[in-house]
C-alpha cells in the first residue's frame, strides 16, 4: 500500500494524514497505480461508500499538482446523476483540494450566477456538472468548449451503472464523443459504479471502440452479514377492530425503527407521503419527537437537504421514508436498516439500497421487506390470488441472496434522443452539413446503429413544414427552423428525459414543492404533501402557484412514474417459486401462509401442466414465463387478432371478441412462425420527449429496437405446451 501512497501529491498525502487513515483501501491503493502508471481508461466499481471517489481523485489531483497542464481549462470533469450528489460530492473534494489551492466548482441550476461566471472567465480545477448543464454549455457556449476543457486530462462519470443504455447515459456519450473532438484529443475516461450486472458492458459503454483496454478495478469481499426478514400483511376486508395493511406496515415500521437512522423505500411518491404521514402521526400520539421525514424529487430542495444533513447527525435519530431518491451515491452517514414496501422492479435496485445499510464494521446489513396483498374474496381477480407481489418479492430475494442482478440492455436506436442531439449540435455550431451531423453522432458518436437512409428519414422528418425544427440552406447547411430555435432556446430543452409541467406549492412564503398538474385541486381541497397536511386556499394558474396552510386532514396526491421493465430471469425465478414447495426461512408466518395461498391457486389453475387457462367464455390466462418486453410483444401480437389484453409479470389475461379467432389456433400461428403486425392494436408510441416529431415508421423502428422483441416471439409461443392447451 505504500508504494501507492508514495505516488501521491504531498498536499494530499497530508489530508490524508489529518483524516487519521492508517492505510488506503485495496481499490485506492490499485486505482492510484492504474491512473499513474498508465494512461488507460477504468472503472472503480465497489458498494456504497466504498472509497471509489477518492480512488478516483487522489491520484488526479496528484497529477494535476505534480504536472500542471499548459494552457487553460477545467483539469477534471466530474459528471454526477444528481444535482444533491454533485453538492455532495463538491463538499468532500473541496477539503481534499483546500491544501492544494485548487478550484472546485459545482455547476448546476441550483448553483448562483456568479460562482459559474468566475469559473467561465478563469476556467481550472474540478468542474462537477450534470449531463444537462454539460449540454447547455454546448448548446449555450459552443464556441468556449476548446477553451474550457483544453487542460481536461479525465472526465469521471460518477454512478456509472444508473446511465447504461439509458436516454440520459446516450446523451452522455454523445456529449463525451463531442467534447472530444472539440480539443481534437482523447479524454481519460473514469467509471464509478457499484458492484453491478455484466460489467463487459460498462466497458463497452465507457469506451465503445476500446472496450479491452479499460481497467477494471473491483472490491472483492468485505460484505457485511446480511439480516433480513419478508413479512405478509392483507389489505382489504378490515373492520373497525383491524388496523388497515398500511397501518399495521407503519406501526411495525415505527416500533423497530424509530430511536436510529433508517432508509424506507416506499415506491411511489404518493406511498411516500402516505406512510411518512402515518409515522408522523404515531410520533405524536406517543408525544415523541418527528424523526420520520419523507423525501422524493418533488419536495422542496431545502426540505431534502434538511433531511439529508439529519441523517449524518448522530444526535439526531431519522428515518427517511423515500422513493429511489435516496438510492444513489449521496452521503448520508450509516444506516442501520433499509426497508422495501412492494417488491422493487430490479434485483440491482434492491442490492444498492441494501448497500446503505452494514457500512459499520462489525454492523450487519439489515433488510425489512414488506409485501401487502389483497385479501381474498370469492371474486377475487386471479392477479389477487396468485399473489404476485409478494412472489416477486421472493424472486427479488433469492436473486439477490445469489449475487445475480440484471446486466444493462442491449443497444437501442433511441432516435428520441437522436433527435435532441442533431438540434444540440446544429445549436452547438451555429449550423452543420448532414454528413458531419452523421459523422459525430452516428460514425464516432453513440447512435451506431442507424444507417444513413435512417438518419436521412430523421432529418426529413425534423424539416417538414409542418414540423419545421430544421432547415436547409442552399449550399446544404442545416439550420434551425423557427421552432427548434424556439424548442432550443427554453430551458426544458436541455434534459433529454420528460419533465412534466408542475405547479409550486407555498405556504406562508415558504416553498413545500412541486405537484404535478394532472392532479385536480381546487380551493377548499385538502392534501398530504411533504409529510404533512394542508388545505388549499388558492390556485394560480398563471404563475403555476397552490397557495396552501397547515390542516387537519389530507389525501396524499397522485405523482407520475412509470414502473420498470422486470427482467426474463425475474419471471423465471418467479415461476419457480409457484412450483417448488419451499419455505424460505427469511419469511414470517403470515407471508408463508399468504405464499401456501399462491401456490395452491396456481395448481388449482392448471399452470403446474398448460399454458392456457380459460377462466370463462371469454376470458383466459396466457403463462408466458418470460420478462415485460417479450411479454408486451405477444400482448401486441394478440391485439392485433383483436384481443383485449392485461398485462401483469409473466402473465397476459386476455378477453376474446365476437370476431376474434380462437386464441389456441392463433398462438400455435404465432409459434410456428407466422409474420405479425405489431401495431396493429398498438397505442400511444410517443413514449420519450421527443418522439412526436418523428414519423410513424421511425417510432415503429424505435420501438423494436429497445422496448420489444419480435424476433423472440415465435421462440416465447413455441415453448407453450400445446399438447394440453384447454
Amino acid at each position: 500500500m505504500s508504494s501507492a501512497f508514495d505516488q501521491l501529491a504531498r498536499p494530499v498525502q497530508k489530508w490524508i494524514r489529518q483524516q487519521g487513515w492508517r492505510e488506503l483501501r485495496d481499490i485506492q491503493a490499485r486505482a492510484i497505480r492504474t491512473i499513474c502508471e498508465s494512461d488507460n481508461d477504468l472503472i472503480v466499481a465497489a458498494s456504497t461508500a466504498g472509497g471509489k471517489t477518492e480512488a478516483a481523485f487522489f491520484p488526479l489531483i496528484s497529477q494535476v499538482l505534480d504536472a500542471p497542464a499548459e494552457g487553460g481549462g477545467f483539469d477534471v470533469l466530474y459528471i454526477g446523476p444528481l444535482k444533491a450528489l454533485i453538492t455532495d460530492q463538491a463538499g468532500r473534494l473541496e477539503g481534499i483540494c483546500q491544501e492544494a489551492g485548487l478550484p472546485v466548482v459545482p455547476w448546476h441550476g441550483d448553483v448562483s450566477q456568479s460562482v459559474k461566471t468566475r469559473a467561465m472567465k478563469n476556467p481550472k480545477g474540478i468542474l462537477l456538472i450534470t449531463p444537462e448543464s454539460l449540454e447547455a454549455l454546448f448548446v449555450r457556449r459552443g464556441l468556449e468548449v476548446a477553451r474550457l476543457f483544453g487542460a481536461t486530462r479525465a472526465v469521471v462519470i460518477d454512478e456509472l451503472h444508473t446511465v447504461l443504455d439509458s436516454e440520459r447515459g446516450v446523451q452522455l456519450r454523445s456529449l463525451l464523443t463531442r467534447l472530444e473532438l472539440a480539443i481534437k484529443r482523447p479524454i481519460r475516461r473514469i467509471g464509478l459504479s457499484a458492484t453491478l450486472g455484466d460489467m463487459d458492458l460498462a466497458r463497452a459503454y465507457l469506451r465503445p471502440d476500446n472496450a479491452e483496454k479499460v481497467t477494471l478495478i473491483e472490491a472483492e469481499g468485505g460484505e457485511a452479514e446480511l439480516k433480513l426478514q419478508l413479512r405478509g400483511y392483507l389489505s382489504g376486508g378490515e373492520d373497525d377492530n383491524t388496523p388497515s395493511a398500511t397501518d399495521a406496515v407503519a406501526a411495525h415500521l415505527f416500533e423497530h425503527l424509530r430511536g436510529s437512522d433508517n432508509l424506507v423505500f416506499a415506491g411511489a411518491r404518493q406511498r411516500v407521503e402516505i406512510y411518512a404521514d402515518r409515522l408522523r402521526n404515531l410520533c405524536e400520539q406517543e408525544h415523541l419527537p418527528q424523526e420520520f421525514y419523507p423525501h422524493h424529487a418533488s419536495l422542496s430542495r431545502d426540505h431534502r437537504s434538511f433531511v439529508e444533513r439529519r441523517l449524518k447527525d448522530s444526535s439526531k435519530p431519522t428515518t427517511a421514508v423515500c422513493t429511489s431518491t435516496l438510492e444513489l451515491g449521496i452521503d448520508i452517514g450509516d444506516v442501520t436498516c433499509v426497508a422495501q414496501i412492494g417488491a422493487p422492479f430490479t434485483v440491482a435496485a434492491l442490492r444498492q439500497r441494501l448497500g446503505r445499510s452494514g457500512r459499520r464494521e462489525g454492523q450487519p446489513a439489515i433488510l425489512r421487506q414488506y409485501a401487502v396483498e389483497t385479501r381474498l374474496t370469492s371474486d377475487s381477480s386471479f392477479v389477487d390470488r396468485l399473489r404476485l407481489g409478494l412472489i416477486r418479492s421472493i424472486a427479488m430475494i433469492d436473486l439477490l441472496l445469489e449475487g445475480w442482478c440484471e446486466p444493462p440492455k442491449s443497444q437501442a436506436l433511441h432516435l428520441s434522443t437522436l433527435v435532441h442531439q442533431i438540434l444540440s449540435v446544429i445549436a452547438q455550431r451555429g449550423g452543420a452539413p448532414a454528413n458531419i451531423l452523421y459523422s459525430v453522432l452516428c460514425r464516432e458518436g453513440p447512435f451506431r446503429q442507424v444507417t444513413v437512409a435512417m438518419f436521412t428519414d430523421v432529418l426529413r422528418a425534423l424539416g417538414h413544414p409542418e414540423i419545421a425544427l430544421i432547415e436547409q440552406t442552399e449550399g446544404g447547411l442545416l439550420l434551425l427552423g423557427q421552432n427548434g430555435e424556439r424548442l432550443v432556446e427554453h430551458y426544458s430543452f436541455y434534459a433529454v428525459f420528460k419533465t412534466p409541467e408542475e405547479y409550486r406549492l407555498v405556504s406562508n412564503g415558504r416553498d413545500l414543492g412541486t405537484l404535478p398538474i394532472d392532479n385536480i385541486l381546487s380551493p377548499g381541497m385538502m392534501l398530504i404533501f411533504s409529510g404533512r397536511r394542508w388545505l388549499v386556499q388558492e390556485i394560480h394558474d398563471r404563475e403555476k402557484v397552490i397557495m396552501v396552510k397547515p390542516a387537519k386532514a389530507g389525501v396524499p396526491p397522485v405523482f407520475g412514474g412509470d414502473p420498470g421493465d422486470i427482467h426474463d430471469k425475474v419471471i423465471a425465478r418467479m415461476f419457480d417459486v409457484f412450483d417448488a414447495d419451499t419455505k424460505p426461512l427469511y419469511m414470517d408466518a403470515n407471508s408463508l401462509e399468504m405464499l401456501e395461498e399462491a401456490r395452491l391457486n396456481y395448481a388449482q389453475m392448471g399452470f403446474t401442466d398448460v399454458s392456457l387457462v380459460n377462466l370463462g367464455e371469454e376470458t383466459s390466462i396466457i403463462a408466458t414465463r418470460v420478462g415485460t418486453i417479450k411479454t408486451t410483444t405477444l400482448a401486441l401480437a394478440l391485439r392485433g387478432f383483436g384481443f383485449s389484453v392485461e398485462q401483469y409479470d409473466g402473465f397476459l389475461q386476455v378477453e376474446a371478441g365476437d370476431e376474434t379467432p380462437p386464441l389456441p389456433e392463433v398462438l400455435k400461428r404465432i409459434g410456428e412462425g407466422e409474420v405479425v403486425d405489431l401495431f396493429a392494436g398498438a397505442g400511444n408510441l410517443l413514449t420519450e420527449k421527443f418522439h412526436p416529431y418523428l414519423t410513424r415508421e421511425l417510432l415503429e423502428l424505435d420501438a423494436v429496437s429497445s422496448r420489444l422483441a419480435p424476433k423472440k416471439l415465435a421462440a416465447v409461443v413455441g415453448e407453450f405446451r400445446f399438447s394440453t392447451l384447454r
